[in-house]
């Protein structure tokens, strides 16, 4: 007897609308700062530039302390509790920092936001981790990263036409919208109800929690858990190394256009415009296919680094005959910017979805505060070692990113046997099936002979 599946559009789980409408808004009051941030933050407070910066540098490093402090307030309260929290201290400070004119008051003003925008993405991971299962945790994570993109390009152009009209008043402005922005999707984020899942038995191993739930289960081990969990240890490493891709495209690309490839600076406002648009018009797109692919988390995020690398060693070519004529030089550019968009937008989702699925429910905070550190010390290594690579030669740091993707990629492949099988494989959720013959060849919701198990998904 033939027996074929419908067609039939996922149902979305439940919240879903309010947390897309509160990530887009909170991604556009980002963009209102996040492409200046120096040149913003120089006109809100009036202090210079080289004290603005240093304050900044400082701050962020000690922003990192928040990481730790909030992944065991996610196990503990949960992600939505936390999350509405930081919205509310990243709130106070935008809302603040127009007053902050002294350099005491900045540097209050800026490490309590530093605390707040650090430890927010993690938690963010989290709350992904509390309303979606299985392939809806890969969706809502292409979701997420095309509405992050979106939000930033749509809020840069608004900040833009704020300060266009407004002037130096127009900083504040875009700074008190900022908080706005924040105490909306605070609202929003307010009608998301996270399930908590059950709690998870501490192991000498420090598995990642594959098959350890249960009512009767003891108290969490914290952080001691966690770093004795080598596998998931190695997945922060290896992203680590991926990260460090992903800076290139804000601290290293304009660089190396204007030093080593001496291109006009409107090359690097185009790559950043290219990256935006392709994210947040092909996150989704991409991230569909690649889960109807069924491909394993683990070698779609190897795959992606496995385009970094080649976008990484274009460049090398590039950098190697740097074409006189303004428009190869262009065109060029434009191709590895391409090729490597299509690398982050393959690898971002199912990473994403990887580290979320491979932390047990019960503290996932705390696994998920570690794998932030990961993209936190990228970014704070990345502006020295790709500028002192470049005064070595312009093609070094290029040659050391296809080394690390390269080797991101194998380490993706070999932790594979190591992670659970719940995290590497992307369970379908289970469709109606349609007989020929007018009857189901198994009861709706069951699953066929020999298919994989399914993961049902909530109302």
């Amino acid at each position: 007897m033939r027996t074929y599946r419908s067609r039939a559009r996922t149902p979305r789980i439940a919240g879903e609308r309010r947390m897309l409408v509160a990530m887009a808004v909170d991604a556009t009051g980002s963009g209102m700062y996040v492409p200046f941030s120096l040149v913003f933050f120089h006109h809100v407070t009036g202090l210079p530039f080289a004290t603005v910066g240093l304050v900044l540098t400082v701050v962020g490093l000690l922003g990192l302390g928040a990481l730790p402090l909030a992944g065991a307030a996610v196990d503990r309260y949960g992600a939505r509790r936390v999350q509405l929290l930081l919205y509310g201290v990243r709130g106070t400070g935008f809302l603040l920092y127009p007053f902050a004119h002294s350099l005491p008051a900045f540097a209050a003003v800026a490490l309590a936001t530093a605390f707040g925008d650090r430890a927010f993405p993690a938690v963010q991971q989290s709350l992904v981790g509390e309303v979606a299962q299985g392939a809806d945790r890969d969706r809502l994570q292409a979701s997420s990263r095309a509405l992050r993109n979106g939000g930033l390009g749509a809020g840069s152009l608004l900040a833009s036409l704020v300060v266009g009209f407004g002037g130096d008043a127009g900083f504040t402005a875009a700074a008190w919208l900022n908080a706005a922005s924040f105490a909306l999707a605070a609202c929003l984020m307010r009608g998301v109800r996270p399930e908590r899942r059950g709690t998870v038995t501490p192991t000498a191993s420090g598995a990642s929690g594959e098959g350890l739930r249960g009512a009767g289960a003891t108290r969490p081990a914290g952080y001691r858990q966690v770093f004795a969990d080598r596998p998931f240890l190695g997945l922060t490493a290896v992203n680590f190394l991926n990260a460090l891709g992903y800076s290139a495209l804000s601290v290293l690309f304009p660089l190396y256009i204007t030093t080593w490839l001496r291109g006009p600076q409107a090359l690097t406002g185009t790559a950043f415009t290219l990256n935006t648009v392709m994210c947040a018009a092909g996150g989704v797109v991409v991230g569909a296919r690649v889960r109807s692919r069924g491909a394993r988390r683990t070698r779609s995020a190897a795959l992606g680094s496995l385009l970094f690398a080649a976008a990484f060693a274009a460049q090398i070519v590039l950098g190697t005959f740097r074409p006189g004529s303004g428009i190869v030089l262009g065109g060029a550019l434009l191709i590895i910017v391409v090729l490597y968009t299509l690398g982050e937008l393959v690898h971002s989702p199912s990473a994403g979805a990887l580290s979320v699925a491979a932390a047990p429910d019960a503290l996932r905070g705390r696994y998920l505060a570690a794998y932030q550190l990961s993209w936190s010390l990228a970014a704070a290594v990345a502006p020295s070692l790709f500028t002192g690579l470049m005064a070595v030669d312009g093609r070094m740091p290029w040659v050391v990113l296809v080394v690390t993707s390269m080797v991101a990629a194998g380490g993706l492949v070999r932790l594979e046997r190591r992670l659970p099988r719940r995290a590497v494989h992307v369970p379908t959720p289970a469709l109606p099936a349609v007989t020929l013959c007018g009857s189901a060849a198994w009861p709706p919701g069951a699953e066929a002979p020999g298919a994989p198990p399914q993961t049902p998904v909530r109302a």
